[in-house]
């Protein structure tokens, strides 16, 4: 059965306004992730809280002049590949801010590809990271602060049907294996064990551990 030109001039239209309606959510979402890091630090500021804390932790830590810094960078992109991949989540970052297209996602494919590290487009993560390895995920309207470590096969992400991921606070240390679910609240200076399940919020400086977790020496209810 043949199909009349009307026919078709109708399908057209369907067509054309469902990639009208698509196209306008993604300037909405492209719109609201711009907002999301406005929270978000400066592109040299976060390169830069970066690096120091990686030193640090690597015991490398030394007074650095600018050149230094940038030649610092270069060196531990090319022998690290999780901070190569905490690099191109930075440039992500700033190409999302501009709303420079293309870019953002050659970089989420590049820390996905060399370090397995996923983090999501709403995600913001205040300078000061740490990742001693890669193997991370962190997803959702989540909130990671300052001076935070996220030790290997890490996931800090999302419940089903909620959107809203976990906030932590600063100097976090989240242990290898750990996973963070959900709109909980980590304190500040926590310690999440090994695979450590948090569910809950967790109290600014104290230790957890268990499935789900639990303040280290806490009796079991």
């Amino acid at each position: 059965m043949s199909t009349t030109p009307g026919v078709l001039v109708a399908r057209g239209r369907r067509q054309a306004s469902a990639l009208r309606e698509m196209y306008r959510r993604g300037r909405r979402r492209r719109a609201w992730v711009r907002e999301r890091h406005a929270q978000s630090p400066p592109l040299r500021e976060a390169l830069a809280g970066d690096l120091v804390a990686t030193l640090r932790y690597r015991g490398e830590e030394r007074p650095l002049s600018r050149s230094e810094m940038v030649a610092e960078a270069v060196r531990l992109s090319w022998v690290s590949d999780a901070f190569f991949a905490q690099v191109l989540y930075r440039g992500r970052v700033a190409a999302l801010r501009r709303g420079i297209p293309v870019v953002p996602r050659l970089c989420h494919l590049g820390a996905m590809t060399l370090s397995q590290v996923c983090i999501g487009d709403p995600v913001v993560i205040k300078a000061g990271l740490y990742l001693p390895h890669g193997q991370v995920v962190v997803d959702g309207i989540t909130e990671v602060g300052p001076g935070a470590i996220l030790f290997p096969w890490t996931t800090i992400g999302l419940r089903a049907g909620n959107f809203t991921g976990p906030r932590l606070g600063s100097g976090v240390h989240v242990g290898t294996g750990a996973k963070i679910v959900g709109p909980v609240s980590v304190g500040s200076g926590a310690r999440l064990g090994a695979n450590t399940v948090v569910i809950d919020d967790v109290p600014g400086g104290s230790t957890v551990v268990g499935v789900p977790a639990r303040v280290a020496g806490a009796a079991r209810t």
